[in-house]
């Protein structure tokens, strides 16, 4: 589903994020990504959304190559991956099922399919009765389930989740691991960027180590 092969991202001379970085994420697979503040998670998550270009080695998602596509297809490729933010990112002047509804609005969904696939998402992350309220009147574990909800409303192929349970009791980050656990099942390939050690230790999948940019660990 995911293959980097010997990706280098470089921002200029001395400044290397990536190098020589290799490793697979299969269909259906739960993946860790770890390391140090600066070691390269958000270059990764970059990198597969198509927010940047690697510098060199080949970057390949769903059988294609990323440094590939054309613009449009870049916009399409996006709409195939949910990203779920630590810091929520919801809109607190719009419901929580409007918050849901964006991607689909942004993707030009006829309103039916998106009232229908938006209750479905709240339903899947237990908010379907929190669809009419403002995000602010809900604790922050279930903000994150909305903003888990608005990643997977267009039905992506892959998740990509930054700290998603940084600002989260243990209980609230097992309930948040449950829900993608879920989407796991169902064949969605994720990838959960976090230094957590406790979150890592206690949902044994496997972990990619980064440190300053090179893979030190794939197990």
């Amino acid at each position: 589903m995911i293959e980097f092969e010997n990706v280098s991202m470089r921002y200029g001379p001395g400044r290397e994020a990536l190098v020589n970085v290799s490793f697979q994420i299969n269909r259906g697979e739960l993946v860790f990504l770890t390391g140090h503040s600066g070691a390269g998670k958000s270059t990764v998550l970059r990198l597969i959304l198509g927010l940047e270009t690697c510098s060199g080695g080949n970057l390949i998602v769903r059988k294609t190559r990323i440094k590939d596509l054309s613009r449009s297809d870049l916009a399409l490729h996006r709409r195939q991956i949910g990203v779920v933010f630590q810091d929520h990112q919801l809109l607190h002047d719009r419901s929580v099922g409007d918050n849901v509804a964006l991607p689909l609005e942004i993707a030009e969904f006829p309103q039916r399919e998106v009232k229908r696939r938006v209750r479905a998402a709240l339903d899947k992350v237990g908010l379907l009765h929190k669809e009419k309220c403002p995000p602010d009147h809900l604790s922050s574990g279930e903000q994150q389930r909305v903003g888990i909800a608005r990643a997977v409303v267009s039905r992506p192929h892959v998740i990509l989740a930054d700290e998603p349970t940084g600002n989260l009791d243990p209980e609230l980050s097992a309930n948040i691991m449950s829900v993608f656990e879920q989407f796991r099942s169902v064949g969605v390939s994720i990838l959960i960027a976090s230094h957590d050690n406790f979150l890592l230790s206690q949902f044994r999948h496997r972990t990619l180590t980064l440190d300053h940019g090179r893979l030190r660990s794939n197990a």
